[in-house]
Parts: structure tokens; sequence; C-alpha cells
């Protein structure tokens, strides 16, 4: 403290206290404890008139004519009684006696500083004391020199504590809380205090000594102690107890760690509100500018953006990192050129960058040189850092997991801005690890949702929406955002003779174990279908072996077979809600009405067929119970939805599929899986199909080609004309020749492709066989195979069919 002979280094301890919106304390230091008597444990949360207690304003015993007196005490002609209740709506000051017991003098003169707080907690003022005797005493003339001669005046700078404006803006405040001070004055002593972080007192006009935080201490091994003791303080998030150092050093170092505290609660706060990785990197982005820094850039390993899994060990210079995200305080597009976003690069060895991602360890540049900042410039190839790091601070801290380094952020500091120190490298190493652990839980969701998705998708079929005679459309719907695996299925299945198999079965229960019952069950149903089995027998099979797999799992199932020839719907149901079909006739609309069966899995118990007739146009509706099941409501009434609107009518399959989906949707609580098969069933007209009687002699085989001939010449399939006689020739032989002296049928069916099969009484499968040089049999089927599109085998009630398919012209007209 400068003038009226005292030493120019000397310091001077401030009573900080803190008061919330009900005008009680929040905060109370060992200064306050030693200015106005009551200890913290008793002060907190006591209202702070009963704390202090203050006589008024008192009297200025200078000249009432001299400005520099209100200059000293007076500044806003505002009371204490006043701001101690936390309603001053602007900073304040002045002068008061406080009267107390304590001590050898019963009247203080207190000098008052009070600062209103902005902010989102409950703290609204900031009230600064000091005892008025030990800042200046009596001048030899009578008058109070307010601690320093006439003219001097005695004005505190404030820590930050809350949200706060730019320096800039704070310093052009200054001069209407402090009159006198020039711009430049207020400009200084922000910078002072925005790079200190706790209160300064001004002496003089020209001297400014900061009540610094080794207020009373000059031994460098307690600061050091006290130093770790903060840092420790920031990364565990637990404040360090108190060493018995002096008072208001600690007391200040105590704010400066809660500040830190709070900022990482708050950042912790607002990142992780998603397992969306992209919106978690955002979240990390924008926490910390520009509050913390004034440049984020944010770096991921390619695997972790691609949701994949990596090496293991630290990254190498080959290993490839994704700009996933820049924020900064620049003017636009500064960065954009240089650095864009979603560019993937390797970092050179020799640059900080490296250093951090190969060590898992923040790296600080307190500042960036010209000779620093062209030596890391140099490691990259065809871009130009050096305007974008030169002459800023500079902080590397790892994102990472686990102990494993996922990404890494670079942080930069404007030249206005104190450069980072050793607390901001504590500071952001926390920052970093929580945000690491964020990012580390949306990229296994995100690894682990992409697994669940392949699965789902290797288990749910690709189904030809064109199969013989029909038209099909799907829709599947998972049960959760959590769990994209389910047990629900559907599928269709060629069947000999233009038929095909439709299904729908759910596995109850959810996961993957549900999703590897179902994988399992829809592959016996697919092998028992192409048996040609009838539905009743298939879930008799079904259940059978789902009691060789284990009683721990049941599954409901609806399984038809429709025939476009015949007209026909063949069903059998194992526990399953019924389907629906809607008349083309009428538009009307009904649930199916089918013995329904117990569950798969619950054995011994027998399933029933019925046969359905239905007419071209007709749609079919099967689902599993996710779609009209909701908790709390009777199932009645989602099938009543369900048939009102499967009658709607559309303009296309699809379309008809997302009208049920909102219609029942729009209900709201759906909790299971959803499959949905939407059948229309077309059939093919009489005209299409054409059929013959063969007697089981060799020379009804040059019959069975001119039969062909003449009816592809009818259907106008000229092109596919010789290659249908040949494999007809083929098969139409070798049933000939195993007939055992039944007859052999042949038919032929138009229907998108050419299907044609040859029936025989011969039980016995054939198959393909090698064939060498000198052997006379076995090429007949290699044939077939070679020429058709498709072919198969199934065993009928009187014998076998042996089919194949050829890719039929589009229709002209």
């Amino acid at each position: 403290m400068h003038g009226t002979g005292r030493p120019p280094q000397a310091r001077v301890p401030l009573a900080v206290v803190v008061i919330d919106q009900a005008g009680r304390v929040s905060h109370w230091s060992t200064g306050a404890r030693r200015l106005f008597g009551p200890a913290r444990d008793d002060a907190v949360g006591r209202p702070a008139t009963d704390l202090m207690p203050v006589s008024g304003a008192l009297p200025d015993r200078r000249d009432p004519t001299d400005p520099a007196a209100h200059r000293a005490y007076d500044l806003a002609g505002h009371d204490l009684e006043e701001s101690l209740g936390g309603h001053a709506s602007y900073p304040a000051a002045g002068r008061a006696r406080l009267d107390t017991s304590a001590g050898p003098r019963n009247r203080i003169d207190v000098l008052w500083w009070a600062y209103p707080l902005v902010g989102p907690g409950p703290e609204r003022m900031l009230v600064l004391a000091a005892d008025a005797e030990r800042l200046g005493g009596e001048s030899r003339d009578g008058r109070d020199d307010g601690g320093g001669g006439a003219g001097e005046r005695i004005a505190p700078g404030f820590a930050l504590h809350t949200d706060f404006p730019a320096a800039d803006e704070l310093a052009r405040g200054l001069p209407e809380i402090l009159p006198s001070m020039s711009v430049g004055e207020s400009a200084r002593i922000v910078s002072q205090v925005l790079e200190l972080g706790y209160p300064v007192l001004e002496f003089s006009q020209h001297d400014r000594v900061p009540v610094t935080a080794d207020w009373g201490v000059s031994r460098r091994t307690e600061r050091k102690e006290r130093r770790a003791a903060a840092e420790r303080a920031v990364a565990t998030g637990v404040p360090s107890p108190r060493a018995p150092l002096d008072d208001t050093a600690e007391d200040l170092e105590y704010a400066a760690v809660r500040e830190r505290l709070e900022f990482l609660n708050e950042v912790s706060g607002r990142i992780g509100s998603s397992l969306d990785l992209a919106r978690t990197i955002v979240e990390v982005s924008r926490a910390v500018v520009p509050r913390f820094t004034d440049v984020a850039g944010t770096y991921l390993r390619e695997q972790v953006v691609a949701g994949e899994g990596f090496p293991e060990g630290p990254p190498d210079a080959t290993t490839m990192w994704h700009r996933v995200a820049l924020e900064h305080t620049d003017e636009p597009g500064r960065w954009d050129d240089v650095v864009p976003v979603g560019e993937s690069m390797p970092f050179p060895v020799h640059t900080p960058f490296f250093q951090c991602m190969t060590s898992g360890d923040p790296v600080l540049v307190p500042y960036i040189s010209e000779e620093m900042g062209n030596a890391i410039a140099s490691q990259f190839e065809k871009r130009d850092i050096r305007p974008l790091i030169t002459h800023r601070s500079m902080l590397v801290v790892p994102l990472k997991a686990r102990n494993v380094v996922l990404g890494f952020m670079i942080l930069l500091r404007h030249q206005e801005r104190p450069v980072f120190n050793d607390m901001d490298r504590v500071t952001g190493a926390e920052l970093a690890a929580r945000a690491g652990l964020v990012l580390d839980n949306a990229r296994m969701y995100t690894y682990q949702e992409s697994v669940a998705e392949t699965l789902q998708d290797s288990m749910l079929p690709h189904i030809d929406p064109h199969m013989p005679g029909c038209d099909i459309a799907t829709r599947y719907l998972p049960g959760t955002l959590l769990g994209r695996v389910g047990g629900d299925w559907f599928d269709a299945i060629k069947l000999p003779g233009a038929r095909t198999a439709l299904v729908v079965g759910d596995v109850m229960g959810h996961g993957l174990n549900s999703a590897a019952m179902m994988g399992q069950l829809r592959t016996a149903v697919q092998t028992m279908a192409a048996l040609d089995l009838p539905p009743a027998q298939l879930l008799r099979n079904l259940d059978d072996l789902a009691q060789r797999l284990g009683d721990a799992y049941l599954a409901t199932c609806l399984y038809a077979i429709y025939d476009p020839i015949v007209g026909e719907l063949h069903l059998a149901n194992a526990g399953h809600i019924p389907p629906v079909i809607v008349r083309a006739a009428d538009g009307r609309s009904e649930l199916l009405e089918l013995p329904t069966g117990a569950p798969i899995g619950v054995g011994g118990v027998p399933f029933e067929a019925v046969r359905v007739p239905v007419a071209p146009g007709d749609r079919l509706v099967m689902c599993t119970d996710g779609l009209v099941e909701v908790r709390g409501e009777d199932i009645g009434v989602g099938l009543a939805t369900l048939c009102e609107s499967a009658a709607h009518p559309a303009a296309s399959m699809d379309d008809a599929c997302d009208t049920i989906i909102r219609s029942l949707g729009a209900r709201g609580g759906r909790k299971d899986d959803v499959a949905l098969l939407l059948v229309r069933m077309g059939g093919i007209e009489s005209g299409d199909v054409a059929h013959w009687e063969l007697a089981p002699e060799p020379s009804e085989v040059p019959r069975a080609r001119e039969l062909v001939r003449e009816q592809l010449v009818e259907w106008g399939l000229l092109s596919i004309e010789q290659t249908a006689e040949l494999i007809v020739s083929e098969l139409v032989t070798n049933a000939v020749r195993h007939a055992r002296g039944g007859p052999v049928r042949l038919r032929l069916v138009r229907s998108g492709t050419l299907l044609c099969e040859v029936e025989d009484a011969d039980h016995t499968l054939p198959s393909l066989l090698g064939a060498g040089p000198g052997d006379e049999f076995g090429r007949g089927l290699r044939v077939v195979a070679h020429l058709a599109r498709e072919w198969g085998t199934s065993r009928t009630s009187t014998g076998k069919t042996v089919w194949f398919e050829l890719t039929a012209p589009r229709r002209r007209g």
C-alpha cells in the first residue's frame, strides 16, 4: 500500500460475504469472522442483517463540498442494510459503523462494497468489507484520509463468480461504479481481476495492490502445496481441507476452486443428454466455448465415428482422426478452408497433438511463438495452420475412457485472454475425462445399435414384392429405442404349384435371446415349407422342435398357404392373433375365425387347419400383437382399429401398410415389436394355366414337347420356346422311366415367370449326379440346373413333382 508511510507491498485482508436472494448468508469468509465476530458455521444460513450489525452510513467528517469525499466513501449513495437484504440491483459502496463488544474496540468503522450477482444459482449479492482504520486512519488535522492521504481513494475490483460480461464491457462499466476512473484505468484493473480471479484493492490514483492468494505466506513450499491441493480438488470434484494458512488467501483460493467445480458440474449437466454420438459431440464442443476457451476442435478416431471397433494399443502416426466439430469465436469462415469439419487425417509425430493422443495426458503450451508455430505447421502437408495457432495459448486434452484414447480436443485462447495455466490444465483434463466417458457411452450405444440392426436385418427376410399370383408388402418396427432386436418375424416362401407360404410369428420376450430363438424357428419353418408340409403338420413339427430346443421360450405363429390357381387360403394358428381379410367385392373387412391353438413350445397340443376361399383383389393382413395391443386397453379395441384401417383404400401396397401403422400408432403406448405382412391376392386366371396327363410311355416325350411348343406360341412366349422344350423333354423322359406304371402329369403356369411342373408316381426325389465322359446317365438335371431360372423337387401324396421356372417376357398392353 503506497502513501502515508506505509510499506509499498502491504496487503489488507477483506471480509467476503455472499448473500442469497432471501437475504441469507451462503458464504462467510474467515475475514468476515474476524471483522464481524460469528464463525462460519454460525453464519451460513442466517439473515445477513443479523450478522453485520451496522448502524447505517457514517457522516463524512470531510468537507462536504470536497468531491473526493463522496468518491471515497459513498459512491452510490446506497444504504448497507438494503444491500444486505440482497435487493440491490446495481453496485454500491459506502461507509458504516459496526457496533460490537468483541475486541478492544466497541465501534469499528467499516468500508463496504456490494455487487449484485447474475446467474442461475441462488446467490444474488457479493459484499466486500474492510476495517477503515487498517486502511488509513486519521490524518493529523483530524480528518479521515481514507487510507492514503487527501485526494486518495479506496475502491475494489471484484472477482467473477457467476455469469459475466466480456472484459471490454466490464472495463467500460467500471467508471460508472467508480467515478473519476478512466476506461484505460478500468481496463487494467479488469485485466488483473480476470487473470487473478479474486478481488483487488486500489490505493491512490497510481498504485494497485492485489489481495493475492498467498497473502501473508512467503514460503514457496506452502504455496505449492495449496496449489496442488486446489488442482486435486478440481480433478476429484471434492474441495480440499483447508490448511492453517492465511484466512483471506484460503477464502479466495477456495472461491476459485469452487468456481472451477461449478463450471465442471455445469458442463457435465449440459453434455450427455442423448446417446446420439453426433449430438453428444456438439454438446461437448459448445460447453467450453467461449467460457473456457475461444476455439475448440474435436477429433475422434474414424472407427469411433463409424461405430466400429479398433485395434488395441495406443494410436500411431497412421491412425486416422476425423474432425467432428469445431466451435470458435473467430470471424465466420476463417477455419473452414484450412480445417474443415468432416475431414480425416493422421497427425505427425513431432506435434503436441501426437504427444497428447499417444501419452493420454494433456499437453499445455502457454504461448505459441512464431518459431513454435512454424515448427508445428511444418509437420503438416498442404496446409498452413500458422495463422490459426500463432500467438495463442493452447491446451490439448485427450478424450479417453477406460484408459483408451477415443479422440482429443484442441483448445486455443486468443491473445486478449489469460494464457492456459496449470489449473486450466487440470480443469481441461477433468472436463475431457467426463466428456470422454459420455462419448464412450454414445460410441458403445452406436456400436451395439449397429450390431443389433445388422443382426435384425440378417434375420428378417428380403421378400420379393411380386410372388406368383400375389403382391406383398411388409413392415418391421422395433419395440424400443434401446432394443433394436426382437422376436417378431414374417416370411413369404415360394412353394411348388405357384403357391406361396405366408408366415408371421412372435417369440415371447425381447433382446438377443428372443432374436436367436426367432432365427431358429424361422429357419425351421423355411425348411419344412420347402418339403410342402400342410399347415397343421408344419406347426406340429415346429412345436416338437421348440420342445427339443428347451422350455425357456414360447412363440406364437400363423402359417398360411395361398393357392392362386384354386383361389384358396389354407391356414393354421398357434396362439397368434387372427388375420384380417378385406374383400375386394364390397371393401368389407373382418377377422378370420380360426382355431386358435396353443403357442409353439407348450407341447402335446393338436393344431387344426381351415380352408378359406378368396377372390382376386382380396387382401390379407397378418401382424404381431405389438401392433394392436396397448397396455391398459382391451386388445379388441386394437383389432377393431386394425380392421378399420385395413379396409381404407390406398394407392399402393406400401401406402396401405403406412396407413395401418399410422392408425394403430396414433393410439400411443406401444412397447412391443411389430411385424406386419400385407398380401394382395391377385389369383391366376384359368387361361394362364395349361395341364395334360401323359401315359408312362417313351413315345409321350415328343408329344410333350409338341404340347409345350403350341402353348407357348399361343401365349406369345416364342423367345423361351426352345429352352422350355429341351427341359420338358429331360423331365418327362425321367418321369416315364421311373413312373412305375402311374400317369405322368405336365402343367404350365404363366405368372410373371413360366412355371413348368412334371409329376409322377415315384416318391424318390432326383438329385444332381456326377457324370464322367463315358457315363450314359446323370446329365439331365445338370442341363435343367444350367438353363432354368430356378428348379426344385417336392413330394406329393401320390409321388413327387419336379419343377422349373424360366423368365418370361413382359406381356404387352
